[in-house]
This record gives structure tokens, sequence and C-alpha cells, in this order.
């Protein structure tokens, strides 16, 4: 079998299309397993680092900063070079970022390196699906981008079952180490298995499109995170979202003006690449908020280990993989317009039941949580996916998978950035009063985290109790007002979907809606 991008006929080895599909659902997985898994580490952190809840937001979105902001422009330049020499070049700069992250002694040298990961991360990431949607035939491409999506998700939590089990023996210097190891692994895997693809028809890289686009995401979480630790009228705040604006503003003015824009602002006029963005990127805003407080959550609140945190989460990947499957067959019959808006809700649904918990909930009121979210996560992720690739040609599938990668990575440190942030500002505002008479340092550490607050209160004996008790009260008023918040902006999504998603599968696109293989905007005038 010969799958073909425009003119150019593709060898894929003795393994066929199974063999590219493990080769890059294996990257997708390293990339992804790498936002979460070192969540599980943070209370650890926070202790052992001496890390601010504003450090630990910036340890985790560090990494998926630079991943929204660079995979755009890698997946320009894989359509351009080749997306799987960019793949193993990916994972060779991740895996020594990582392998350097494992002796990092302060938060400053590890938020770096995990910038750096992030930079390696955005290399990988583009060429995963595009590799897919490109080699895959037209009846299996529905499938492959399904199978993508599962593990997209499923990803998450694989990642934290490993950082669980990891942490239960060693420190969180190991989980960097296995990274590093893995990702080699997925360097030769990739190597081996998956044949290069570019575009066959190449367009020059957009230098201004690149910068604008990662100088916009940059900024904008930027804006989010020190808003909140200092203050949402300090100038740092004020100029990070001024720059954000002003680079929103370069990148729709530059792409309406060039012959080879790296994302045409006009492809948002799709409905169905509008749709997709909009439901990914919420999608992901939700499901990293939440993994970022949630298990602190399970392990501050219900006590649990790490591993058997990573564990409890196991729930979501058991719904989320099968429900992928089944999405496209909805897809074709009830069309985006029916899923996106239900998968969204029903999200939307499994974040407010957590606003609910308070400090003596047990797990059971948690899973019920995890499963209505997981149906969600399972509709939303196949369909969006769906509906941004089919909504571009296939000589521009490196875009159109990076677009997809962004939504998902820019939603990921957003919601990091807004849920974290709305966390810690309610945490803080809801400690008891009573730290006032603690020492300084002992108030300041019970200030800068839950973790710290809670190791502070068992070093007091019989007066740490009540310190005790109340830390946890705080952390679950930050808790619920975070959910409340994603809960809420997922809602108004499905509203947008409800009225942007096409109403029919491009397959069945008729009379009522553009078709979703869409030809580059500026080929329509031609």
């Amino acid at each position: 079998m010969k799958p073909a991008i425009g003119d150019t006929p593709l060898r894929v080895g003795r393994a066929g299309t199974r063999g590219v599909l493990f080769a890059m659902c294996l990257s997708l997985v390293l990339v992804v397993a790498s936002v979460s898994a070192l969540n599980l580490a943070l209370p650890d952190l926070a202790v052992n680092l001496d890390a601010s809840n504003s450090s630990l937001t910036w340890i985790a979105d560090g990494y998926t900063v630079a991943l929204a902001a660079l995979v755009l422009p890698f997946g320009a330049l894989g359509d351009l070079f080749g997306r799987r020499k960019m793949l193993i070049l990916g994972n060779l700069v991740f895996g020594a970022a990582a392998l350097f992250a494992a002796f990092a002694d302060s938060t400053t040298h590890l938020i770096v390196w995990r910038v750096l990961m992030g930079i390696g991360a955005a290399m990988i990431m583009p060429g995963t699906l595009s590799t897919i949607t490109s080699v895959f035939p037209a009846e299996k491409k529905d499938r492959g981008v399904a199978t993508w999506s599962g593990f997209a998700a499923a990803g998450a939590i694989i990642g934290m079952l490993v950082a669980g089990g990891l942490l239960e023996q060693w420190t969180w210097k190991s989980i960097f180490v296995v990274s590093a190891a893995t990702s080699l692994v997925c360097a030769l895997a990739a190597l081996l298995l998956a044949p290069e693809t570019r575009s066959s028809a190449p367009e020059p890289f957009d230098r201004g499109g690149s910068l604008t686009t990662a100088v916009m995401v940059g900024t904008l979480v930027y804006g989010i995170i020190e808003g909140s630790d200092r203050g949402w009228t300090r100038p740092e705040a004020l100029v990070a979202f001024g720059v954000s604006a002003l680079a929103l503003i370069g990148y729709v003015t530059l792409g309406l003006r060039s012959r080879h824009p790296i994302l045409d602002p006009r492809l948002f006029l799709l409905r169905g690449f509008r749709a997709g963005t909009i439901a990914i990127m919420t999608q992901f805003m939700a499901v990293f908020g939440f993994f970022f407080v949630g298990l602190q959550f399970l392990q501050l609140i219900l006590g649990y280990s790490p591993l058997k945190s990573a564990v409890a989460l196991i729930p979501v990947a058991a719904v989320v993989l099968p429900t992928s499957q089944v999405t496209p067959r909805l897809v074709r019959r009830l069309g985006y317009r029916a899923v996106l808006p239900v998968g969204l809700l029903c999200l939307a649904g499994g974040m407010f039941w957590l606003t609910l918990l308070d400090a003596g909930s047990g797990y059971p009121a948690f899973l019920v949580a995890l499963v209505v979210a997981g149906l969600g996560i399972g509709l939303i992720g196949s369909a969006g996916t769906s509906s941004i690739v089919d909504s571009l040609g296939p000589d521009r599938q490196g875009v159109a998978s990076a677009m997809n990668d962004t939504t998902r990575e820019v939603g990921s440190a957003v919601g990091i950035a807004v849920m974290g942030s709305v966390f810690s500002s309610q945490y803080r505002s809801a400690l008891p009063d009573s730290i006032r008479g603690l020492p300084a340092d002992a108030a300041e550490t019970v200030r800068h985290s839950a973790a710290g607050g809670l190791q502070v209160a068992s070093r007091l004996g019989e007066r740490g109790v009540q310190l005790a008790d109340g830390v946890r009260d705080a952390f679950m008023n930050g808790f619920t007002d975070a959910m409340s918040v994603i809960a809420v902006i997922l809602a108004v999504a499905a509203v947008a979907c409800l009225v942007f998603a096409p109403a029919r599968h491009r397959s069945a696109a008729g009379p009522d809606g553009e078709p979703q293989t869409a030809v580059h905007p500026q080929e329509k005038h031609c």
C-alpha cells in the first residue's frame, strides 16, 4: 500500500500503518505525559525547593507555554523540510533538556529546563498527527485520528501513573531521567517505523507570523500568572496584556497581507476550523487546569500517595479511549453541531459536580465527576480534532496538525494559569486569621502553598490541628472557585459550538454547510 501526499507515494514499511500509528502515538504520549506527570510532584517541589504557588504554576506552565508558542512555526518547518526529521530532532532536544532538569537545584533552573523541554516538544508534536493524516488512506483516516485523540487525552493519565510509580521509590528527579530515556526510544521508533513526509507544495517560512503568534501566547500566559500573583494593575501584568494584544493585531495584519501566512486568519471563517479550535482549547483548559488543582486535592485532602492519586484518575482514561473510538460514527450520523456541544456540556457537568465537594468528601463523589468528564473529553477530542484537520487540504496537514496542537497547548497553558491563579488567590484570601500568630517564615510558608501549610501544621502539635483544618478549608475554597470558573467557560463554549459548528460531517456535506476539505484561502481566488 502506498498512500500519497499530493503526487508523492509513501512506503510505510513492513509494520504498515499500524507501525506508523504506534510510533506517532508513542511520541505523542511522551509530550502529553510531560505536561501532567510533574503535577504529582508539586507538593514535594513546594517543600524541597521552597516553591511558592506562583513558582509551581511556572514549573508546570513553562513547558506548555514554550510548546504552545512554537508548535505552529515548527509545524510549518516540518511541512517544508520533513516531519520525521523535525520529530526526531525534537526528541533529542527534549531528552537532553529532561536530563539536565533532573539535576536542577532551584525553581529557576527547573523552569529553564522545562522551557527547553517545551521547545523540543513543539518540534515533536506537529509531526505526530500530520504524519498519520498524510500516510493513512481516506477510509482509515478517521479511525487513526480518533486513536490519536484518545491517546492525547489518555497520555496525561499514563504519564501520571508512571510518575506515581517512580515517586513511590525515588524523588521527582526520576521523572526527568525516565523522560530522557523514553525520548530516545521515541526517536528510534520514528526512524524505523515512520516514513518521511512533507508538503508537495512547500511555501516560504512565515517569520512574521511565527514571531507574532509566539509573542502573543507567551505574553498572555505571563500576564495571567503574574497578574494573579502580584496584582492585575501591576505594570508587569498590564504590559504583558498590552504586548499580547499588539501581537494579535500584528498576526492578523501580517496574515491578511502575506501570500503564504503560517496560519491565515481567514481560516477562522471556516465553521469547522473555528468550532474545532474553540472546543479543543476549552477542553484542554479544563483538563490540565483540573489536573493542576485536582491532583493536589487527592494528595492533600484525601491523603493519597502520588501513585494512588494517579490510579484514582484511571477511570478518565477508561472512559475516554472507547468514547473516542465511537465518536467518528456519531459525527457521521449526527454532525459536529450535535456532538461538540454535548461533549462540552458533559465536561462542564463534571467540573460543576466538583464544586459541590468539601474537605470531608470522599473518592466516590470525586469519581462521579471523573466519569461524566471522561465522556465529554472523549467526544470533544476526536470530533474537535477531525473538525480542524478536515478543514485544510493534504499539503497543509503539518499546519493543520500544528494548529490542533496549538489549541491544545494554549488551552493547557491558559487553563493551568487561570485555574492556578484563581485557586491561589482564593486560597490565600480564605486562610484563617490564626496564621498571623505564627513566626514570619512559617506564616509565609502557609501562604505559599497548601502543602507547605500542612507541613507547618504537622510541626505544631495540638495547635497544628486547627491550622491544618483551616488550610484544608482554604484549599477547598480555591478549588471550588477554580472549578466554577472553568465550568462556566465550558458552558459558553458549548453555546458557541452550537452556533458555529457545521451541521454535517464532510462526507455528508450538503447545501447547508461548506465541505470541510477546504483549500488554502488564498487558493480560492486563483
